[in-house]
């Protein structure tokens, strides 16, 4: 196989080829949420692909990347927040009070600024933050089964990270209908909204007939495109801070950590009773 694979990561598999850098989640044996070593692994990919503009990353090939593929195994793409951390207090839990979600916000921007073509593959589920990963997506491809789910507000909570680049594909009421909703939408229905770009029973196909173009692309006039396009839209930069200050505050209400600690542990909502 020419090309190459990165080492030293825990949360994410990723190997490059014919232009193409693909990523494939990992984390929480499986359950694939969004925990500090899958930022971190995801920084370190971002690092090298994006390292030169004109040629990137290089293998033994000796093309550049020009593509990067973001999906997850065939049940999960993303599932969000680690539950598990927050339930216990952990001080590294992705989404809480007690971390940075700052780190979390600058990864989706970055994958709205690198100057390469950031494809979502989402088979199975993309809830909360997994929304997130597939809003600063420049192009989204699901399988036809796949689902998209905001389900923040069951617990109190609300998706202050994720709403910036939702909003900024979808619209606003679209984004707002679907935070209050909070049930999951299919692929088809993400379509109609904006939020998928296409969809196919067999994904793999579809993303493969993707790629023979996309691969193809001139790197630096996908960079100065991308850098075009993002003084266009909503100044995601700016409301970095914003977005942050309303998660910490969300995680710090001690009734809210109830709620998801009592969901970890009995596996029930807030609104039904324990057996």
């Amino acid at each position: 196989m020419t090309g190459f694979r990165f080492t030293g990561l825990t949360d994410v598999d990723a190997w490059v080829e014919d232009g193409v850098c693909t990523v494939r989640i990992q984390s929480a044996g499986g359950r694939n949420t969004i925990t500090p070593a899958l930022v971190r692994d995801l920084g370190v990919v971002l690092d090298r692909c994006s390292a030169d503009r004109t040629g990137g990353t290089r293998g033994t090939d000796g093309n550049g990347v020009r593509v990067l593929v973001l999906e997850g195994n065939e049940q999960t793409f993303c599932f969000g927040a680690d539950f598990d951390g927050i339930a216990g207090g952990r001080a590294d839990a992705p989404s809480g009070a007690r971390s940075e979600p700052e780190h979390l916000y600058d990864l989706w921007l970055r994958l709205t600024r690198a100057p390469v073509v950031v494809v979502a593959h989402v088979r199975g589920r993309a809830n909360a933050g997994g929304v997130g990963f597939v809003a600063a997506s420049d192009l989204v491809l699901a399988r036809s089964d796949a689902t998209f789910s905001l389900s923040e507000l069951l617990f109190g909570l609300y998706p202050a990270l994720v709403l910036p680049f939702l909003a900024r594909r979808v619209g606003w009421q679209a984004a707002h209908a679907m935070t209050l909703l909070t049930a999951p939408i299919t692929a088809a229905q993400a379509a109609d909204r904006g939020l998928a770009d296409d969809h196919d029973q067999d994904s793999t196909r579809l993303l493969k007939r993707s790629l023979r173009r996309l691969r193809h692309l001139p790197a630096e006039g996908v960079g100065a495109y991308k850098a075009y396009m993002s003084r266009l839209g909503p100044d995601l930069a700016a409301l970095r801070d914003v977005a942050g200050k309303a998660n910490r505050a969300m995680f710090a209400v001690p009734a809210t950590v109830e709620r998801i600690t009592r969901f970890q542990k009995d596996g029930v909502y807030p609104w039904e009773v324990a057996r």
